[in-house]
């Protein structure tokens, strides 16, 4: 008699598992990390920076723009420059890259 076992480590499913759940954290640590590059003179601009539906950053005051275009000594690059990059380095950690 020959018997053989065949046996599949399911490190596929365990991947997509941990990947599903860094995933899950990534748009709180995104408006996290945005509020970080985001200049503070009065905390109007941080207040007023805030996830919506789940998965949109909204810097919503009259400014945000010229801070972005680096209106400020604390920012001169904007906010949105140094996120991008952020956001680059995340991605390639999630997936492992």
């Amino acid at each position: 008699m020959i018997s053989i076992d065949i046996k599949i480590d399911d490190n596929i499913t365990k991947k997509l598992t941990s990947t599903k759940q860094a995933l899950a954290n990534y748009p709180a640590q995104a408006e996290v990390k945005f509020k970080t590059l985001t200049p503070i003179k009065s905390g109007n601009a941080r207040r007023n920076t805030r996830l919506v539906n789940k998965d949109t950053i909204e810097a919503n005051y009259p400014y945000a723009v010229p801070l972005d275009n680096g209106h400020s000594r604390q920012a001169p690059q904007g906010m949105t420059k140094p996120f991008e990059a952020w956001v680059r380095d995340k991605v390639k950690y999630i997936f492992g890259r």
